[in-house]
């Protein structure tokens, strides 16, 4: 069993760091593989625990939580590798686009309701995750307000 990156690392180059040895490496490469991806103008921190990358509150405006809304994340879990990609959840087609491109290219997707868990790189398909994280985050925080929003309305009315 693998031991989990430190939730408690100051910087992401700790995290890193803190990675067991023999996954370190490797998780280095995903780190620099998600920062190819993301597109421009989110942020990396050290939030929730692990690597992540959010929109900037001077962006979206003030979060219900004080918080940068997180757009995307990796961790480096005791069983699994977790990539934590939010707007691939934001509708049903980015969801599906995201399923479909792992069947076409023969691939078994572990999704979860908010990551993907997998074990190296080549069990996801990036181009697939490339084209799901294609927003800026102007929209991807306006979505998350709109869908904040409706869930707000939903429970006034339960």
């Amino acid at each position: 069993m693998h031991r989990a990156g430190d939730r408690n690392a100051p910087t992401v180059a700790a995290y890193i760091d803190s990675v067991d040895d023999g996954r370190r490496e490797d998780f280095r490469a995903l780190i620099g593989k998600m920062r190819s991806l993301v597109p421009d103008g989110y942020d990396e921190a050290m939030t929730w625990g692990f690597p992540t990358w959010e929109v900037p509150l001077d962006v979206s405006g003030p979060t219900y939580n004080k918080k940068p809304l997180m757009f995307a994340a990796l961790a480096a879990q005791k069983n699994h590798i977790g990539l934590y990609i939010m707007c691939a959840y934001m509708t049903e087609d980015r969801k599906a686009a995201l399923i479909d491109a792992h069947i076409k290219a023969g691939k078994a997707l572990d999704m979860g309701k908010s990551c993907i868990r997998f074990q190296n790189e080549d069990e996801i398909e990036w181009d697939a995750v490339a084209a799901a994280m294609a927003i800026d985050p102007a929209s991807f925080a306006e979505h998350a307000k709109a869908e904040r929003e409706a869930a707000l309305g939903k429970n006034k009315r339960a």
